[in-house]
């Protein structure tokens, strides 16, 4: 359960991420407004998985997601640059937020 939890934070990493941009410098109301909404359940949910997992490999499996989330959502949706190495580089974070994520120990 605790690592389902940082997954859901780590998808709305990539929400709060991608809404911080749309805000344009917390200009525009509504992204502003969702951006808060995604940073506080972001950070709400992984407050509460690190009752239960490692630190470490939590926060990285957070970030990773975040990472990753955010550059595809970019790409897709945003018309960010795709690249070869773009592409590649994301695939090694994805393997590496698995790995760390099988590495992780519930207490």
């Amino acid at each position: 359960m605790a690592w389902l939890l940082v997954i859901v934070a780590g998808v709305l990493e990539t929400g709060f991420a991608v809404c911080l941009k749309l805000s344009h410098g917390f200009t525009r109301l509504w992204p502003t407004i969702a951006f808060c909404a995604f940073a506080l359940g972001s950070f709400g949910l992984l407050t509460m998985s690190l009752k239960k997992l490692d630190v470490g490999p939590a926060y990285a499996v957070w970030t990773g997601i975040g990472a990753a989330g955010t550059a595809i959502y970019g790409m897709v949706f945003l018309g960010d640059l795709v690249s070869t190495l773009k592409i590649v580089s994301i695939s090694l974070v994805i393997i590496g937020v698995i790995g760390l994520q099988l590495s992780g120990s519930a207490h």
